[in-house]
């Protein structure tokens, strides 16, 4: 690279770098938000670079390889690491690498391959080499220099030396990038550097995605939030018990349109992501108010919450769609009355869990597994699988929704959060 480059690079991007640098301590922007600002400025640098290249008469196919497939996988990885994304990238990793086979895979299965050996290396396969399940495991590059080395069960296969790469997100091995060749012996240290080079340009553009994957998430939720805070069934039910009061029991009519209008008064005044434990429970408290009014004595509803916890931090929108998800799919298709357990205490003094429980109908065993995925949820509101995609979002993969449920007997949803003081510190506690 040439000092007109460097010097055009540095004045340039500089000020971009410095100020995705100081969003780190921006109160209110999330560390994920400032990483991401940084990552795009790298990408972007990048893209910058090979334009300049361009100009300046040299073509792509001089670059270093690394930047060509970095540049044109791009689109694809963005999308996340799946079978149709692989497939496209290794297609433009065959094209520009010198080598007569490639490979990506997740930690199970093959996601895609070209090249030779194809027959009986198939994408959707399991993983048929020991070398590349040893990979997965340790989590270093591997050099094979031979067939006995790979290991591979199809007698004929033509493969005969390797580069297996580990792939990698957030510092965890989530597959493998291999580059083959069909003649045995040392493989060209070029390739070698291309696999390294490949595999942690995959694995940051994995990143990207996740990092895109979670902020969609966010925005999802509080689209969803919204929804939940006007739903229209819920409005137009509440409507209908005050219109019925307002015939038989003015009095109670008018405290019920008090309620509902406090209900959405709360709803829409809310911001960012987390509420004192004490405001959730006042907007699931109005919410539960209007359901009682309109099923009387079919729904009863005992609270257990540790009053020592009301000033910490939850997330908004964690409880109540859980108790409106026990409610309809619980309580309303059972005969007679039902009960709704809330509970909220503290465990080890690090942790809050929340238990919602009921004694409804309960779950079928055919729909447990899918009861967490996304889509899938209350009907009304955000949804079980929103929170728990939230809460995995906010806390990390350790958190979550868990479910217990038992047909004819009932439901129990936990939620555990850790300790988070107030809203101040809510983004970097969450982080």
């Amino acid at each position: 690279m040439d000092a007109k480059l460097i010097r055009d690079v540095a004045l340039r991007w500089l000020p971009f770098n410095l100020a995705s640098f100081l969003l780190l301590f921006v109160p209110g922007v999330p560390v994920w938000g400032a990483g991401l600002a940084m990552l795009i400025t790298g990408a972007a640098v990048t893209l910058y670079v090979i334009g300049y290249l361009q100009k300046g008469g040299r073509m792509c196919a001089q670059l270093d390889p690394t930047l060509r497939i970095a540049n044109e996988t791009l689109p694809y990885l963005r999308r996340g690491l799946n079978e149709d994304t692989a497939g496209k990238t290794v297609e433009i990793i065959k094209t520009i690498a010198d080598v007569a086979a490639v490979a990506i895979t997740d930690r199970d299965k093959v996601l895609a391959y070209i090249g030779a050996g194809s027959d009986h290396h198939k994408p959707g396969g399991p993983i048929m080499t020991d070398a590349t399940k040893t990979v997965i495991h340790s989590g270093e590059l591997m050099v094979i220099k031979n067939r006995y080395g790979l290991i591979c069960p199809v007698e004929g296969c033509p493969l005969e030396s390797a580069v297996i790469a580990p792939l990698k997100c957030k510092g965890e091995v989530a597959g493998t990038v291999k580059l083959y060749q069909v003649s045995q012996g040392d493989v060209n240290p070029a390739v070698v550097k291309l696999a390294e080079g490949v595999a942690q340009m995959l694995g940051l553009q994995m990143e990207l995605s996740e990092l895109d994957r979670q902020a969609q998430l966010v925005t999802k939720a509080e689209l969803d939030a919204l929804q939940a805070q006007i739903n229209p069934h819920f409005l137009f039910n509440t409507l209908n018990t005050i219109i019925m009061f307002s015939r038989t029991n003015p009095e109670t009519a008018r405290r019920l349109l008090i309620r509902l209008a406090t209900f959405f008064r709360y709803a829409l005044k809310r911001h960012g992501h987390f509420n004192s434990i004490k405001e959730e429970t006042e907007y699931l408290n109005t919410y539960l108010v209007l359901e009682k009014a309109r099923f009387r004595d079919k729904l009863r509803i005992i609270r257990d919450i540790d009053e020592s916890l009301l000033d910490y931090q939850v997330p908004v929108l964690t409880i109540q769609p859980l108790v409106e998800n026990a409610i309809k799919h619980g309580i309303l298709p059972k005969e007679g009355q039902g009960t709704v357990w809330i509970r909220a205490f503290l465990e080890e003094e690090e942790e809050i869990i929340f238990e919602i429980k009921d004694d409804g109908v309960g779950i079928p065993p055919e729909k447990m597994p899918h009861i967490l995925t996304l889509g899938y949820g209350s009907g009304n509101g955000v949804g079980l699988s929103n929170v728990h995609e939230r809460l995995k979002g906010l806390f990390g993969e350790e958190y979550g929704l868990s479910i217990e449920s038992s047909p004819g007997e009932g439901t129990s949803v936990f939620i555990r959060i850790p300790l988070i003081c107030n809203s101040a510190n809510e983004e970097v506690s969450a982080q």
